[in-house]
């Protein structure tokens, strides 16, 4: 069924339940991976505190969470510019850093956050990212360590993504139509 937000249509793309099996698929590896390590997992607000709150659930072994607010984006484009909106509050000195973002796109956020996070000397630093937009990405350094969905370049709502607020709260993902 196709939805409508603001002045654009969109077609269902990942169910929820799709969604919800590759993140456990996800966590199950991040457990293993990082068992009896205390991960801090960072997520990106506002886009990635949907996909950050079911990737922890999924997470058996002892692990924090803190947040972090960026954004690149105006509408359905983005603007070239991060602004941190709010930022580190947590030691990062030595913690293993799973910074767990909503899609990355053109890797213009996580461009400029990266460094800030490496200057803080975390132990390790690895990203979770629920979308992967390879075509799109401008930045090689800007590497998904655990990746949930590689997709088109097109734009995509649900799952805590939006189109200027709206949609964050559908349970699929919607693409939007040609």
């Amino acid at each position: 069924m196709e939805i409508e937000i603001h002045d654009k249509i969109f077609r269902p793309f990942i169910s929820s339940d799709i969604i919800a099996a590759r993140i456990r698929e996800m966590g199950d590896r991040i457990t293993e991976d990082y068992r009896d390590k205390n991960p801090l997992f960072l997520a990106v607000l506002n886009g990635a505190f949907v996909f950050a709150a079911d990737l922890f659930r999924c997470i058996d072994t002892p692990a924090t969470v803190s947040f972090v607010r960026l954004s690149s984006y105006a509408g359905d484009a983005t603007t070239g510019t991060v602004a941190i909106h709010l930022g580190l509050t947590e030691k990062l000195e030595g913690r293993h850093v799973i910074i767990v973002e909503d899609i990355i796109d053109t890797g213009t956020t996580l461009h400029h956050f990266l460094p800030l996070v490496r200057k803080e000397n975390p132990a390790s630093l690895k990203l979770a990212a629920f979308l992967v937009k390879p075509e799109s990405l401008r930045y090689s350094e800007v590497r998904a360590d655990y990746s949930g969905f590689e997709i088109p370049d097109k734009f995509v709502v649900g799952y805590g993504l939006d189109y200027d607020g709206l949609g964050r709260n559908l349970p699929d993902l919607y693409q939007q139509a040609d």
